[in-house]
């Protein structure tokens, strides 16, 4: 029988956080941010959305439609409810698993869906590894690979905001595991000294990749790292959109009025697994899953909706037939496409193509020609 090492896979949610929606739906006296019922809305639609894509994804790549899938589920809180704080001009700096910051800042599923495919409606041509989009129209920088690598330029992106005199704020995005790597400290320490209008989410989901948090730090917290810089951390509840949102509303307008930059832990969950090459039950244990289900966002944030008389079945039902329609269309759109020409190999190397790069070309574009099927 396969020993499994102790763990103390709940560890990370002890301790005080900001909660404005408990787990039965129900307000925190004095917390609840102010937002219409279309934007509380806007956030529910936008979470199932989410959600119903990433079921999707996991789905196409296990039947081979898409090569590789990092899923989202259980976070959504953390994400949407970050990024619904920021205005059109700001910027973010997402990871690999941040589906839900590039939906509700409004890029399209079809978008989203030839990145995964590869296809020669893909923005980057097919170059990046699914789930590492970027979008220049909806200023989501591309996502990087290794762990942390983001955070420095990120904060660069902020100073050069900061120095042209713009009125916006960069909000990056990152795990429990990068707080453990050398570009955390580097971006951290330079914006705290130079005051860079930058936000850091921190989505700690309790697992880096099989690690848990108690095996990569010693610190009682990941929020309380951020002292060490020279500005704040706070713990918020991050299976708590409305928690998550008046957090970092309130942390992207210090930002943006010159008050430098903070840290919000957002304590979350991943559900599924680290990606689709990943087996969560080899470190995982079921209590823990199980513990985590009766927290999650969607269902919370719905038994919030409807104490407040927005949430019905009715409503429910025309929202998860909306969702599906619109996911299912995309699918069927971009499966269409064809993939990209091979000379898009070539492109988004050079200003002015060098004589050895033409060559290559050539080459490459006879190879493709006289292994292509006649009539």
């Amino acid at each position: 029988m396969e020993q499994r090492e102790e763990q103390q896979p709940l560890s990370h949610i002890e301790g005080e956080m900001i909660q404005v929606i408990s787990l039965e739906g129900k307000i925190n006296t004095g917390q609840e941010p102010k937002l219409s019922p279309e934007d509380l809305k806007k956030l529910y639609e936008t979470m199932v959305l989410t959600r119903v894509l990433d079921t999707k994804c996991m789905n196409m790549q296990r039947q081979g439609r898409i090569g590789f899938y990092v899923p989202c589920a259980g976070q959504e809180a953390a994400q949407i409810g970050s990024a619904f704080a920021l205005t059109p001009e700001d910027w973010t700096a997402p990871t690999y698993r941040d589906q839900g910051v590039a939906l509700i800042r409004g890029i399209g599923l079809r978008k989203i869906f030839a990145h995964l495919m590869g296809n020669s409606s893909d923005s980057m041509r097919g170059k990046q590894m699914p789930n590492h989009w970027g979008f220049k129209e909806i200023n989501l920088m591309s996502v990087a690979s290794p762990i942390a690598a983001h955070l420095p330029i990120a904060t660069g992106v902020a100073m050069s905001m900061k120095l042209r005199k713009k009125n916006t704020v960069v909000l990056a995005y990152h795990g429990d595991g990068a707080t453990s790597e050398g570009d955390f400290h580097c971006a951290y320490n330079f914006a705290g000294v130079y005051k860079a209008p930058i936000v850091f989410i921190c989505e700690n989901n309790g697992w880096a990749i099989s690690v848990p948090v108690a095996k990569q730090t010693a610190s009682a917290t990941l929020s309380i790292k951020a002292e060490a810089y020279g500005f704040d951390g706070v713990r918020v509840d991050g299976n708590d959109v409305l928690a998550v949102y008046k957090a970092t509303k309130l942390a992207v307008d210090r930002a943006r009025n010159g008050g430098g930059p903070m840290m919000i832990e957002c304590l979350t969950y991943r559900m599924g697994p680290h990606s689709t090459s990943d087996d969560p039950n080899r470190y995982r244990t079921k209590e823990e899953i199980e513990f985590w289900k009766k927290r999650d966002p969607i269902e919370r944030f719905k038994n919030y909706l409807a104490q407040r008389g927005i949430w019905n079945e009715q409503y429910e039902k025309e929202v998860r037939t909306k969702v599906e329609d619109e996911v299912n269309k995309a699918i069927e759109e971009e499966e269409k496409v064809p993939p990209p020409d091979v000379s898009t190999m070539f492109r988004d190397v050079y200003a002015e193509e060098p004589n050895s790069l033409k060559e290559a070309e050539e080459e490459a574009l006879s190879l493709s020609e006289s292994s292509s099927p006649k009539n």
